[in-house]
């Protein structure tokens, strides 16, 4: 299975590196493309009036200099050898519910995939009281068993699956 992972914290960010844990869980076929610094609140949006450009970092992972969105676009466009069978965004660094998932980088390259097809998966860790907000330590530990499970569904066309683990 190739997986595409994705965030809106940036390449560096510590939730990319938990939702790369929990991506090889799943599959040794691991694209990481995120943005080249922080992105998030970024919404749904494109980069229109600068050019985008992409850089490889090492095997398999890529910077892009613009929003999650148009990471999964050029993941998919340009720099992937063929279509992901699962797209992965996050661990996004807080949590992602109710009318503030419109301005969400992180559900924004969920619901890019699914406008491309492609299954996709937004997570997120609530944090603040417990200080995992950091750690993503309910993610790692929760997130492979649940990405597992999700993974073996069927979503249907246009569905895309937000996770928020609570910070406990």
């Amino acid at each position: 299975m190739r997986i595409l992972v994705t965030n809106d914290d940036g390449i560096h960010g510590k939730g990319l590196v938990a939702l790369e844990e929990i991506a090889r869980v799943l599959s040794d076929d691991i694209w990481v493309v995120a943005p080249d610094e922080e992105r998030s609140g970024a919404g749904h949006s494109l980069t229109i009036a600068n050019p985008i450009r992409y850089r490889r970092i090492e095997d398999r992972r890529f910077e892009v200099s613009g929003t999650p969105t148009d990471c999964v676009i050029m993941a998919v466009r340009k720099i992937m050898p063929g279509m992901p069978d699962i797209v992965l965004s996050g661990v996004n660094r807080g949590q992602n519910i109710a009318d503030d998932v419109t301005y969400s980088g992180t559900i924004a390259a969920a619901m890019e995939g699914t406008a491309l097809g492609i299954p996709s998966i937004a997570f997120s860790q609530v944090g603040g009281y417990h200080d995992n907000a950091e750690t993503f330590a309910v993610a790692r530990k929760h997130g492979p068993a649940v990405a597992k499970k999700l993974v073996g569904m069927q979503f249907g066309p246009g569905v895309l699956i937000n996770v928020n683990f609570p910070d406990c």
